[in-house]
């Protein structure tokens, strides 16, 4: 926990440093007002003494606040509200352990290069012996952020402004430290006028010889598929464009899902995920595209969604991630929407197009097959719970289409990702690339506030709801209409489902059985406890109004002998 100025009174000083009441014209109100000009977007934070003028600078110039209940929930709401809007997410974090306690958020948007700052006080050069004091910029760049501080009251603008280009142009998660000394200097208030506007990033152009390559292996192709990842994000229009004029199909890694939403030749997610029919299809391309996909172990299954002989294009940004995680037979150094645009203009110049396998007899397969929604599987409900399957199908036809979905990780999580349509790639928040459960109510809650505009939907485990509990007082404390569906086996299921173990050394992965549902009514939110279809009549109940605070779902499932997208993630393990 953050001790606040008003905290130590009560634990003692303990050698911790208090930082001064800040004068109208410091350095903090000047690097709030810097974000806020810059184009921050929302700060989520836990306020302590050290960041206490900087998240109030931030308010002042007009950036919306909320507060969390734990460093670790803000870090990752902030990632995700960056991931859903568009726009640059703040988390604001006290000096030494308020940064600590954010670090897996902070590891998880690193990962995931969600453009974030990281806005941090940090102990004065003086105070050597501060409880505080820890080595902020070497933590930070542990878990891949950028390390960036405010050397001085003279270069505080600029340093504010480097980080955000880092941030923006860079697509990095930037800690950027203010020493509490720093903070409170006084500064001429005249400094704190409109900075200059930065221009955006500048897209990547692909090469003359990169397009004419890429356009002739689509025209040799019989059987392409283009497989769009995050740094498709945004290029959909032109990705499928070219899809229809050279006859490919269309994927999507888990973090795209729902970027060709509507489209009838869409396969739906590539990898664990895959319905057998869909990776069976991508097995069987001549020809696979990435498009800003790392096409690593997760969406190619190991490799194994990849032919023996299928030719493999990557097209990505960064020359770094072209062929990192498998041989390709070219990359592309492009932007995604540029490069497509491209290749479509040299096709259609040189008078090619073809239908491929987009005929209406594979677009009848793909609305049948593609999604696991429509496979037929065995209900294994019983009296006392019900089929995760069933559960997901049923919650899919209740909830409204205008929906957010966001995943907490573990054994169900399959669940929600694959049954759960959404309406675009900004409709599904998908923390998952540091592998952390626990973060999926505070990546709810920041997706809510990226789009309030849609039904902010969870899907989680009981083990990562329990462990981020402290967060369900946010999401009532603001009446977000959020649906939170914990799918509770009683245990952590991966690791059940992992391990060939009996059942006595099972023991410490499970628990008894937990009344989440009571749970949330204590904290202010609906909750109903869900064992049969009959027993969901209460979401329906809530969806029809008035949604005013946070349902949770409290789903008894029973076991489906381990999620079948598990074994494929474990593979290598």
């Amino acid at each position: 926990m953050t001790i606040t100025t008003s905290a130590l009174e009560h634990h003692g000083s303990g050698g911790t440093e208090q930082a001064a009441p800040r004068p109208a014209g410091t350095v903090a109100e000047l690097v709030g007002h810097t974000l806020a000009q810059l184009g921050a977007g929302h700060v989520f934070g836990v306020v302590g003494s050290g960041n206490f003028a900087l998240t109030n600078a931030l308010r002042r110039a007009g950036v919306p606040f909320t507060a969390a209940r734990h460093e670790g929930g803000a870090a990752t709401m902030a990632d995700a509200y960056g991931r859903m809007s568009g726009r640059v997410g703040v988390v604001t974090t006290h000096q030494g352990c308020g940064l600590t306690n954010a670090v897996t958020g902070i590891g998880e948007a690193a990962k995931s290069r969600t453009p974030m700052i990281v806005l941090t006080a940090d102990t004065a050069a003086a105070a050597v012996r501060s409880n505080f004091r820890i080595d902020q910029d070497g933590l930070a760049r542990s878990v891949g952020a950028v390390a960036e501080r405010v050397h001085s009251p003279q270069s505080a603008v600029a340093d504010t402004v480097r980080a955000w280009r880092a941030a923006v142009n860079e697509r990095r998660t930037v800690v950027l430290s203010v020493p509490t000394d720093i903070q409170a200097v006084p500064v001429d208030p005249a400094a704190t006028g409109a900075v200059a506007p930065l221009d955006p990033p500048q897209a990547v152009r692909p090469s003359a010889a990169a397009v004419a390559r890429l356009a002739e292996l689509l025209r040799a192709a019989e059987r392409p598929v283009f497989v769009a990842g995050r740094g498709g994000r945004g290029a959909g229009p032109e990705i499928a464009a070219l899809a229809e004029s050279c006859g490919a199909l269309l994927a999507t890694s888990a973090v795209a899902h729902g970027l060709f939403a509507g489209d009838p030749f869409d396969l739906g997610i590539s990898g664990g995920f895959s319905s057998p029919f869909t990776a069976a299809t991508i097995q069987d391309a001549d020809l696979v595209v990435g498009w800003g996909c790392a096409l690593n172990m997760w969406t190619m299954r190991h490799g194994s969604l990849i032919g023996a002989g299928t030719t493999v294009v990557q097209v990505d940004v960064e020359d770094s991630a072209l062929g990192a995680n498998r041989p390709v037979d070219l990359g592309v150094l492009g932007d995604c929407a540029e490069t497509a645009a491209a290749v479509r203009e040299a096709l259609t110049a040189s008078g090619h197009h073809s239908v491929g396998r987009r005929t209406p007899e594979t677009a009848a397969r793909i609305a049948a097959h593609a999604r696991w929604s429509t496979e037929e599987t065995e209900d294994l409900s019983t009296a006392d719970g019900i089929d995760p399957r069933v559960l997901s199908r049923e919650l899919d036809a209740i909830l409204p289409a205008e929906r957010i979905v966001s995943v907490d990780s573990g054994n169900f999580m399959g669940y929600p990702s694959a049954y759960l349509r959404v309406p675009d790639e900004f409709g599904f928040c998908f923390t998952q690339a540091f592998q952390s459960i626990g973060l999926g109510l505070a990546t709810a809650i920041g997706a809510a506030a990226a789009r309030p505009d849609r039904l902010p939907v969870l899907g989680t485990g009981d083990g990562g709801f329990m462990m981020a509990i402290s967060e369900l007082d946010t999401a009532v404390r603001k009446a977000l209409p959020l649906v939170v569906v914990v799918y509770n086996d009683s245990a952590y299921g991966a690791e059940v489902h992992h391990f060939d173990a009996d059942d006595e050394d099972l023991e410490i992965v499970r628990f008894p059985v937990t009344d989440i549902a009571s749970i949330a009514r204590g904290h202010g939110a609906a909750g109903v406890v869900v064992r049969t279809r009959e027993d969901l009549a209460a979401v329906s109940a809530w969806v029809e109004g008035p949604r005013d605070r946070p349902l949770v779902v409290d789903a008894r499932i029973v076991s489906d002998g381990g999620a079948w997208w598990l074994a494929e993630a474990f593979k290598g393990h």
